[in-house]
């Protein structure tokens, strides 16, 4: 009678445990693109190092505006990669629609972004987006879901991208175009949460890493420009500083992810303005 009782309590412990963990989980659904990617490649890797639980997936479209994200939902069209890390473990789907993804999980937060081509063209984020968030509201599973904007980064000096042209070929220009665009469109949309990529990259940018954070002008280098965003992205929905954080991708050294640490904190400390980084 004593091992039956003490088996029982054994299972209702890792029960607690279990449901506890799921509580605790915190899941982030990115309506996005390429850059989307960019930016939690590495997210779920951090959060684990920090003794955190996550979910986090992006509906994946490369170059995907809102413009036609809110086509898709608007006639329900399959057109998504469906990206899934569940505490480390990846899974894709194609031919997913925004609602499928939508539905999927109790979203406590979902990430909208403008195509980086457009990002610092305010004009171009209505009425579009303001329609695709009540379409997402609508049909949200969790009442209690926040909404966020990832501010995207500004090109490479020696970028390549048409869209660059939109910005005279200037970097600085563009990272202030597109800083300013979000900015006034949280205010407009009421969303108080916005990821500051853009100036993490930035600001890294300014250390002895230089103008090297994208792959090809325009994508984020796969080491630590990745994990550069993924500070960024930790930093904003955990509350807790990155700097410290044990976990570096391969490939990057000590140094790289000390800029990428500090560079993503400077950031949340101050999301529209560069700090210097030329003592790292």
């Amino acid at each position: 009678m004593k091992t039956k009782h003490t088996l029982l309590l054994a299972l209702c412990l890792l029960l607690s445990a279990a449901l506890q963990a799921q509580n605790d989980t915190v899941k982030i659904l990115a309506i996005g693109n390429s850059f989307a990617d960019d930016g939690i490649e590495y997210l779920d890797e951090v959060a684990r190092s920090a003794g955190k639980h996550i979910i986090v997936a992006n509906t994946y479209i490369g170059g995907c505006s809102i413009e036609r994200h809110l086509d898709n939902a608007r006639h329900d069209r399959p057109a998504y990669r469906y990206r899934k890390n569940v505490d480390g473990q990846y899974s894709e789907e194609r031919g997913t629609t925004l609602l499928e993804a939508l539905k999927d999980e109790e979203w406590d937060y979902i990430v909208f972004q403008q195509v980086s081509s457009l990002a610092g063209q305010y004009s171009t984020y209505f009425p579009d987006l303001a329609e695709l968030m009540d379409y997402v509201r609508a049909h949200a599973t969790n009442p209690h879901v926040q909404y966020a904007l990832q501010q995207t980064w500004a090109y490479a000096k020696n970028s390549t991208h048409p869209g660059f042209f939109r910005y005279g070929k200037d970097q600085q220009a563009m990272y202030d175009d597109v800083v300013f665009s979000y900015d006034q469109v949280a205010k407009r949309q009421h969303i108080t949460i916005v990821i500051p990529t853009g100036t993490a990259i930035q600001n890294a940018r300014s250390s002895s890493l230089g103008d090297t954070l994208c792959r090809d002008g325009y994508h984020l280098n796969l080491k630590y420009g990745r994990y550069t965003a993924a500070c960024a992205w930790f930093e904003t929905f955990f509350g807790e500083s990155s700097i410290g954080i044990a976990y570096r991708p391969d490939g990057v050294t000590e140094q790289q992810a000390a800029i990428a640490q500090h560079a993503a904190h400077a950031a949340i400390l101050c999301p529209t303005a560069v700090t210097d980084m030329s003592n790292y």
